[in-house]
């Protein structure tokens, strides 16, 4: 039976406002610790396990992502005479607001989701496993961020999903401007007695 994804309470969403915080998740090692952690939590150990990675270097990235507020204790447990101890998320989902400006500048750009999901999708294309889409429209950007709005609604429920299963699925979404993307010109107004 499915449990409750994750089993340990965290907020909805947090913005990272802080060159130090998107520094912490642009890193895809830490990114892949936090997606672990979106089904339970786990301790530095049982993470170093998961991704076949020396304790200690795991041990590292769970620090810089505990300093820069994204993981946290959630509770502990004493095996004989060492406390373990249990890392979660703060939030469900991270997001770098768009323009925002971090003290003394601009905010480090995250990594590139779509760099990174064509890597992990390219053996389910090999495979017919695929499903994917691309579609442009002509929009402002006003219709673009109220678009991204309901996008993240969908987000929001693929994180919450119970975990169940043997497969882990990846789930990639974006919205982005393609400056010199051709574009028809206005429609010609209709002459006096030209049928549409």
């Amino acid at each position: 039976m499915p449990s409750n994804t994750p089993d340990y309470e965290l907020d909805e969403t947090i913005e990272l406002t802080t060159a130090e915080q998107v520094r912490a998740i642009g890193d895809p090692l830490r990114t892949t610790l936090l997606g672990l952690l979106h089904e339970r939590a786990a301790t530095v150990t049982e993470l170093a396990a998961a991704v076949k990675r020396p304790k200690s270097t795991v041990a590292h990235h769970v620090a810089v992502l505990t300093k820069a507020g994204l993981l946290r204790v959630v509770r502990t447990r004493r095996v004989r005479a060492i406390e373990e101890r249990y890392y979660g998320r703060t939030a469900r989902m991270f997001f770098v607001g768009l323009g925002r400006q971090a003290p003394g500048g601009q905010l480090p750009h995250d990594f590139n989701d779509f760099e990174v999901a064509a890597k992990e999708s390219a053996p389910a294309y090999e495979l017919g496993q695929l499903r994917g889409f691309i579609r442009r429209a002509r929009i402002s950007d006003e219709q673009a961020a109220a678009f991204w709005e309901r996008v993240e609604q969908v987000i929001h429920e693929f994180d919450t999903l119970p975990r169940s299963g043997d497969t882990v699925h990846g789930f990639a979404v974006g919205v982005y401007p393609i400056p010199d993307h051709p574009t028809l010109p206005p429609a010609p107004a209709p002459h006096d007695g030209e049928q549409d």
